[in-house]
């Protein structure tokens, strides 16, 4: 849960650079910093996203192992009274 909340933070934050990046009356320096933390946190969520994309393969995986499995027919066969 916390994760997310920072995840969502962050982006918030990058979206606030950029505005503040698109601003013509931002100055050369504060602009420079501005940029230089964007970049950062884009490399941060970007490297969330992968984190989460990958947790997802792996479930999808492990759903799909199950899925596959054989079913158990003796369990089957004892329930008909065989």
């Amino acid at each position: 849960m916390g994760t997310k909340f920072n995840f969502e933070k962050q982006l918030a934050r990058l979206e606030e650079i950029v505005a503040k990046l698109e601003e013509e009356q931002t100055d050369l320096d504060a602009s420079v910093k501005l940029f230089e933390e964007g970049v950062v946190l884009s490399k941060e969520l970007a490297q969330k996203l992968e984190t989460v994309k990958f947790k997802v393969e792996e479930l999808k995986k492990k759903g799909a192992e199950m899925m596959t499995e054989p079913f158990n027919t003796e369990l089957a066969e004892n329930a008909d009274g065989e």
